[in-house]
């Protein structure tokens, strides 16, 4: 499948020929036409900044009190630079830069659309190691960069280590061997999408393996064995050792999200495979380094409450630190393993409307809080699941902003009984329905039912009632009847699953589907419904139509892993949707709160035909949707 991701510069396509990537720009330019505005959802930090310390935590200072979202920061082998990836371009555009320690010198090294992240200085100074999801299908790949020519090369690119079937197949962590002749990563190649829930649930697990590669793309080789999650390799002072985490596959989940699964320290000797574990006990423990011959520090991200460990820095020989303030992510010490460079991220909500950075030439892209969805004279509604006023899931409100998608907000619903979720407009704009209960992992315990209410929140009354759990309505454009999902034991325990189709009329219900359903929409014209599937086959999540009736189902996606949160662009012609195919962009647990780091958002017409890609970030992006009245294209 051709996916073209649109830039700022015009839209790039990588069109193989004679076994070579070209780089074809189209000079589309900038029109200077009034630009269309899409509203979209990124599970990000508000802000990450870079601070430096001693190595027991003592004289921390920020590296930069002008930036807001720096990460993934590196000491060069001569301690000289710090290399770290920016998004001073724009909110979700990655590149890398680097500085001196006291925050001098500050320099750009790479300037491309794509996501550049991960970076590690030669130890010779000369070339630069890096992540980037350069050329389609835009999965994360091991790039070398030539820092006097400015000539960077895909690593990772030979026919031995490429995959590319649609099923994860990302490079990431790079890492130097002292001698310049190797560099080591991680990568989930040759692994499937398989997700938490018993495969059930659409947050990906990661499995993860070390490999081994001349800076050329020769001499590739597997390390690790075995369904783990082992990541962040980092080489021992003489050069005969990896370092590494190791967890089971299951927690790349549980640390992501919050939890606090168990990993330990490993080492493995390359020539031999012989492994000597570094660390016991209780703790994530991640991002390990060798700081001398045989000590090693690392993050300890989460500890038991009752453990005894502070997280934060930590070192082998278990001597202790002293606490830092805020959340430590990231650490990398300096060669001689007297400083320590780290971030510390805050997930304040966004501030809804704020800009972002845009890959397309006749798009602004916004920030939105979730299931933004516009009425007939323009006003929005949003679900409050990221607003922070009224604390998250069980407990959400509903809101609605003038057309702009961030002046003028009114809470219109709020009821700490449940959770308002995914409201839909009447088509005269006087009315909206949205599902009330609990949702998400508590569906099946849990009740929700269909509610409807005035524009400003009045006359809020329930439209089903009892079991099963029902949610995610969407009002038809004739204002006659409305689709939702059902999931769960109805009154009498029989288990029911899909979309339902109520006449607002009669109150009659009529099954259109008795699959795993959810997220339906109603087309412009009212002829088509469009919804997400996750097949019995595969569990993969894919998007499908079908018309009112049930009839005429029509499965448009059909790449491994997940695509989903769909919706219809004003016209009815094209649908935006989040998508996997790009694959994670890092390890999986070096995220905090992101469900599904690897979702980006695509573009394609409504047949399922001429697939774009929308964005390129490192983050969780979905839920698109445009400002009424977007230019055509």
């Amino acid at each position: 499948m051709s996916v073209s991701l649109w830039t700022q510069k015009g839209a790039m396509k990588i069109i193989a020929a004679a076994g070579a990537l070209i780089v074809v720009l189209l000079t589309t330019g900038i029109s200077s036409a009034p630009r269309g505005v899409m509203l979209m959802n990124r599970i990000a930090p508000s802000t990450i900044e870079l601070f430096v310390a001693n190595a027991d935590g003592s004289g921390e200072r920020q590296l930069f009190t002008n930036s807001d979202f720096d990460y993934n920061a590196s000491f060069s082998t001569d301690g000289q630079w710090i290399v770290f990836t920016s998004e001073r371009a724009g909110y979700g555009q990655a590149d890398i830069f680097r500085v001196h320690p006291d925050g001098s010198g500050l320099e750009r090294l790479t300037d491309d659309p794509a996501m550049d992240d991960q970076a590690a200085l030669s130890p010779d100074g000369r070339q630069l190691a890096f992540v980037s999801t350069r050329g389609e299908p835009h999965t994360t790949n091991i790039w070398v960069l030539d820092l006097r020519t400015k000539q960077a090369r895909k690593a990772t690119g030979g026919g031995d280590v490429q995959v590319t079937n649609g099923k994860p197949d990302g490079f990431f962590r790079p890492s130097w061997s002292p001698d310049g002749q190797w560099i080591a990563f991680s990568s989930d190649r040759l692994t499937d999408w398989v997700g938490h829930e018993e495969g059930a649930g659409a947050g990906h697990w990661q499995t993860l393996s070390v490999y081994i590669i001349h800076p050329d793309g020769t001499g590739f080789r597997r390390i690790t064995q075995g369904n783990t999650s082992a990541g962040t390799p980092r080489w021992s002072r003489d050069g005969k050792r990896l370092v590494f985490y190791e967890l089971s596959r299951q927690d790349s989940w549980t640390a992501r999200m919050g939890g606090q699964p168990t990993s330990q320290i490993v080492s493995v000797d390359v020539a031999s495979g012989a492994r000597l574990e570094h660390s016991s006990g209780p703790g994530l423990k991640l991002r390990p380094q060798f700081i001398g011959d045989d000590r090693i520090g690392y993050l300890l991200k989460a500890a038991p409450a009752n453990s005894g460990l502070i997280p934060g820095l930590a070192y082998s020989d278990a001597i202790k630190v002293m606490p830092t303030r805020g959340r430590v992510r990231a650490p990398s010490w300096s060669p001689d393993g007297r400083l320590v460079v780290y971030e510390k991220s805050d997930f304040t909500p966004r501030p809804q409307g704020q800009p972002l950075y845009s890959w397309d030439a006749d798009y602004e892209y916004h920030y939105t809080d979730v299931f933004p969805r516009y009425s007939k004279d323009g006003t929005l509604v949003t679900t409050d699941l990221l607003r922070g006023e009224t604390g998250n899931n069980p407990h959400v409100s509903l809101s609605t902003w003038n057309i702009d998608g961030s002046s003028g907000r009114k809470r219109i619903f709020s009821d700490w009984g449940g959770s308002a979720m995914m409201a839909s407009w009447s088509p005269d704009g006087k009315q909206l329905v949205f599902g009330f209960g609990t949702f998400f992992g508590g569906r099946s315990q849990r009740p929700a039912h269909i509610m409807t209410m005035n524009a400003d929140g009045s006359d809020a009354k329930s439209l089903t009632t009892g079991a099963p759990n029902a949610g995610f309505p969407d009002w038809s454009p004739d204002g006659k009847s409305m689709v939702y999902r059902v999931w769960g034991y109805d009154d009498k325990r029989v288990e029911q699953r899909g979309l339902r189709l109520m006449n607002l009329g009669s109150r009659s219900i009529k099954v259109l589907t008795s699959e795993w359903d959810n997220f339906p929409f109603f087309s412009p014209a009212g002829d088509r419904i469009l919804f997400t599937r996750q097949k019995a086959s595969d569990k993969d999540f894919d998007i499908f139509t079908m018309k009112p009736d049930g009839t005429d189902v029509k499965q448009l996606t059909t790449t491994p892993g997940t695509d989903g949160h769909a919706t219809w662009t004003p016209d009815g012609k094209q649908i935006l949707y989040m998508g996997t195919r790009s694959g994670f962009k890092d390890e999986a647990p070096m995220y905090d709160n992101s469900p599904q780091p690897y979702a980006q958002i695509f573009i394609m017409n409504a047949d399922g035909t001429r697939t774009r890609q929308l964005t390129d970030s490192r983050w969780e992006d979905s839920m698109p949707i445009y400002m009424p009245q977007p230019r055509a294209r």
